[in-house]
């Protein structure tokens, strides 16, 4: 057997275990963006006998991009998928990347009709996000990377390498698009995928990637656990007008700053940062009398936290 029919078993059983876990049914989509890891994924479910429907989103970043898209749905409905072109307009926070993958994820959700959406990425992808998430401090669901499966999404292929994905195309005559931007060093993850992987590989003999997927694992088993233990603290915390401290007096700090989360969360902070919550929690285990601590807010009026009668309370203030 070549390693290219290698990767295609690999590939092909990767899809149909994913499917057996995590599937009620065979009917899935496919973010398709003619790249070599969701063309090898769209093969790979078509063979595992699913039925594929691609969802190509154009970006409209790039010249040419109209025809890259075309390209991939051709791919995809010769292949036995059927397939349909989304555009987008990229606009928002957070910069160009940041708002193309929102744009992406609203444009899939919207189009997969609910349907499952299976997203190509690989063993290689997830020890980048492990890698990043450690050097910004993100914590252990961060550090836990992406989860192979959480509904909708779905990623059968973070067990196989990329050089695989690039091997199954070669092998099965798929046309594969190379985006610039992978190779463009102003883009964080790029760096760390082409310069510093390749270093620990080299000072630490090899092996980096499995192992930092390997930690991801562990790390999501021991995040899902204390989840599940935060979720119920924060319902027997929550009261009518707050968060009752005497309920999380006592709680290990791993679990309180979940809840606090959790209650960020609910009452309108979407993505609450490490030192929102650090700070919050402080009202909680470093009580010294601080005063309202803003967690968020509009243009209208700031949205506050403060401690008041045993209790973790939020208010709106005029700005």
């Amino acid at each position: 057997m070549t390693d290219a029919q290698g990767a295609q078993r690999a590939l092909i059983s990767a899809v149909r275990h994913f499917a057996a876990d995590h599937l009620r049914d065979d009917a899935v989509c496919v973010a398709l963006s003619g790249g070599a890891d969701s063309s090898a994924l769209t093969a790979a479910a078509v063979r595992a006998g699913l039925t594929v429907h691609a969802i190509v989103v154009d970006h409209g970043l790039q010249d040419g991009s109209a025809d890259v898209a075309e390209t991939a749905a051709a791919t995809a409905l010769g292949l036995g998928a059927t397939a349909e072109i989304v555009a987008v307009r990229v606009a928002g926070p957070g910069g160009t990347e940041a708002a193309a993958r929102d744009a992406r994820y609203r444009a899939l959700d919207e189009a997969r009709r609910g349907r499952a959406v299976l997203l190509g990425h690989t063993l290689d992808d997830q020890a980048e996000t492990v890698l990043l998430g450690l050097g910004r401090g993100s914590g252990a669901r961060s550090l836990a990377g992406m989860r192979a499966w959480s509904a909708p999404w779905g990623r059968p292929l973070l067990g196989v390498r990329r050089t695989q994905t690039r091997a199954a195309c070669d092998d099965w005559n798929l046309p594969v698009w190379d985006d610039p931007h992978n190779d463009d060093p102003r883009y964080t993850r790029v760096r760390v995928r082409s310069e510093v992987l390749p270093l620990l590989d080299d000072v630490l003999a090899g092996g980096v990637a499995h192992a930092l997927a390997r930690t991801a694992a562990q790390l999501s088993d021991d995040a899902d656990a204390l989840d599940a233990i935060a979720a119920r603290a924060f319902t027997e915390a929550t009261t009518a007008r707050g968060l009752a401290l005497d309920r999380l007096a006592d709680l290990d700090a791993a679990v309180r700053t979940r809840v606090v989360r959790l209650w960020l969360q609910a009452i309108g902070v979407d993505s609450p940062r490490y030192r929102v919550v650090s700070t919050v929690d402080a009202l909680v285990s470093g009580w010294h009398g601080q005063g309202p601590i803003a967690v968020g807010g509009d243009e209208r009026s700031r949205l506050v936290v403060t401690r008041r009668d045993r209790e973790l309370l939020a208010q709106r203030v005029n700005r």
